[in-house]
């Protein structure tokens, strides 16, 4: 029996990325009977990726140690075609980087309110200006809950006045003292702190600290380690979590008191985040906003041979940082960071009400 004619009207198309092309699906047309009608028609024209795309895949390549001549073959391998993508193309797009990245970093801060900040050095696997240097990361909360980049920039993970620069710059651009600041071990950061913001406390950062306790026993004890120190920065409260150190002390102390005073040296510093909302602690005891966004990047063996660019590296990193901040989400409960901005008090993670007024 022969199949009727579609109906004449009602046809579009709908457009689909097939790999090199772009598939058009004619839809809307049905069979006489009241079945849909699909036809599957290959577009001649290439799929070229977005912006968007382009702006996260070089800046990857680069930190992997590829230089930009490498780009389009690179490319190539990834889309099946390199996408109108040529070296002077690749060059442009650098030096646009490059040049946001200046701007980014002159930007006016005094309306921004930062009221959490994270601070770690990122270490890229291409060479930048100084032997052992790295990219220093500040990331914040601002008072509606959502997470933005700060700045970045070239300086020495250790260095006092590495940190003290860039923090002097965000001061000078406007930025205020943040509630509370968290970072890893690294002293330089603490002390630079301590100089540009005084009003900002500081919270260690659990992961690292946990790395260089378990790293200081032997690996017989080093699970049962593990599981004491998650009783600690997950506890109740913090009554509960001062518990949780002296319980850690008694069990590790006698074998092993170096390892056991990396957390008693630093129970302030590392139990600061108890003194904030509890909905928010999940995102204040690790620098893990940074590491997540840069660990593609960060270095696992050994810097790659060849100089490359500091400039282009750091624009490299600070592309991949912006787009990446479009998919951050704002952290738990983002209506109490103003709260605590304005100086609310929280006790065992719940807000108090101002004493005066409770009783009134």
């Amino acid at each position: 029996m022969q199949r009727p004619p579609p109906r004449a009207n009602g046809d579009h198309c709908r457009r689909a990325d097939c790999g090199e092309g772009t598939a058009g699906e004619r839809q809307a047309g049905r069979w006489r009977d009241g079945r849909a009608q699909a036809v599957l028609v290959q577009d001649p024209r290439p799929l070229v990726p977005e912006v968007p795309e382009i702006s996260e895949v070089l800046p990857l390549l680069y930190l992997h140690g590829l230089s930009s001549g490498d780009f389009v073959p690179a490319m190539r391998q990834f889309l099946g075609s390199a996408a109108g993508l040529s070296p002077a193309t690749v060059t442009r797009l650098t030096k646009q980087w490059s040049d946001d990245h200046s701007a980014f970093q002159d930007r006016d801060l005094s309306g921004s309110d930062y009221v959490y900040v994270w601070a770690d050095g990122v270490h890229p696997k291409v060479r930048l200006g100084q032997a052992r240097s790295c990219v220093l990361v500040l990331m914040g909360v601002r008072t509606d809950g959502s997470k933005e980049l700060i700045a970045l920039a070239e300086g020495l993970r250790e260095s006092t006045e590495s940190w003290a620069n860039l923090l002097r710059d965000c001061r000078r651009r406007g930025m205020r003292d943040p509630e509370l600041v968290v970072g890893d071990g690294a002293m330089g950061l603490w002390r630079a702190l301590a100089e540009v913001f005084p009003q900002a406390r500081h919270q260690r950062c659990w992961v690292h600290k946990t790395r260089n306790v378990v790293n200081a026993l032997p690996k017989s004890a080093q699970p049962g380690a593990k599981k004491a120190l998650q009783e600690i920065y997950n506890a109740e409260d913090r009554d509960h979590a001062e518990k949780a150190v002296k319980d850690f002390g008694r069990a590790y102390g006698a074998k092993w008191p170096k390892a056991v005073t990396k957390i008693t040296d630093d129970v302030d510093e590392l139990l600061a985040f108890y003194d904030f909302p509890a909905e928010h602690w999940v995102h204040l005891r690790t620098t893990n906003p940074i590491e997540s966004t840069f660990s593609t990047v960060k270095l696992r063996t050994k810097v790659t041979r060849g100089a490359g660019s500091p400039a282009a590296a750091l624009a490299m990193v600070f592309k991949l940082a912006e787009s990446a901040q479009a998919r951050w989400r704002a952290i738990t409960a983002p209506h109490l960071v103003a709260l605590v901005r304005n100086g609310a008090r929280f006790e065992r993670g719940v807000l108090i009400e101002r004493e005066q007024e409770a009783a009134a």
